[in-house]
């Protein structure tokens, strides 16, 4: 078996976990909706609107009324129903996500710019024979000419160190963008709706090119471990917040020793 692509977010599971990865890049198994992952899925498809109209119009109760229309959408869809216990459950939570949404505004004027590129899907040769794709939530072009990579979360941010793995995958995506523009961006941003907290992390030519060749050894390490069959738990605190904990063999073995 061989890969055709890879994601920046695989990227990070295998650097994180390799058995992570195998979980969901090669035996593809399912993985429960969550509320907070609906909220980021209407989250992002109502901010994605947001920037369709004019800056004079960009106003939180459009917003608003944009993550509404967006839910309307999508709440039907298979992996969306049965989410919510009752009614009473699912106006709470689309409560909460207003009182989110509201946060945005603290993080930046959205009357004062027009973005690049939304939803922009990426895919770009790197390497030998390595196709590396995946769609960018918001690509800016500051006042003086440089270019800006911005990710939404609607997650609560960690402390600044933890924040690490995601830049990981934004590095790869202003390394995408610099094949694909023939710009190199000089920021990357996080912007966490739940507090709200941004995070900001300059990058350059330097930076990227120790990035292409990381992804390089990565690739390589990938094809070694599916020829190999061989993908090990590496084990740590987000574990707490994996969802293949009772698959994975690192658990089982503690439970068998434990019992």
């Amino acid at each position: 078996m061989t890969l055709e692509t890879l994601s920046p977010s695989r990227a990070g599971d295998f650097k994180t976990c390799p058995q992570l990865f195998r979980f969901r890049a090669i035996d593809h198994l399912p993985e429960p909706t969550t509320p907070q992952q609906a909220r980021g899925t209407t989250s992002h498809l109502a901010l994605q609107r947001f920037y369709e109209l004019e800056r004079a119009d960009r106003s939180p109760n459009r917003l608003y009324d944009l993550f509404r229309q967006a839910w309307g959408e999508i709440r039907n869809e298979e992996e969306f129903t049965d989410l919510f216990a009752s009614p009473d459950e699912e106006r709470q939570w689309g409560i909460d996500s207003l009182e989110l949404l509201a946060n945005y505004f603290q993080l930046e004027d959205p009357n004062s710019f027009d973005p690049l590129e939304r939803e922009l899907d990426l895919l770009e040769p790197i390497g030998e024979g390595m196709m590396i794709r995946g769609i960018l939530d918001r690509v800016d072009r500051r006042t003086d000419g440089r270019i800006v990579i911005t990710d939404y979360k609607t997650g609560t941010a960690p402390p600044e160190t933890y924040s690490i793995p995601a830049f990981f995958a934004l590095k790869i995506y202003a390394l995408l963008i610099r094949r694909h523009l023939g710009e190199t961006p000089v920021e990357v941003r996080l912007l966490y709706l739940n507090g709200p907290t941004m995070y900001r992390f300059p990058v350059d030519d330097r930076q990227l090119d120790a990035m292409e060749r990381q992804l390089n050894a990565l690739w390589s390490a990938i094809n070694r471990a599916i020829e190999r069959d061989h993908f090990p738990p590496r084990t740590g605190p987000l574990c707490n917040w994996c969802s293949f904990r009772p698959q994975c063999p690192a658990w089982q073995n503690l439970e068998a020793l434990a019992g």
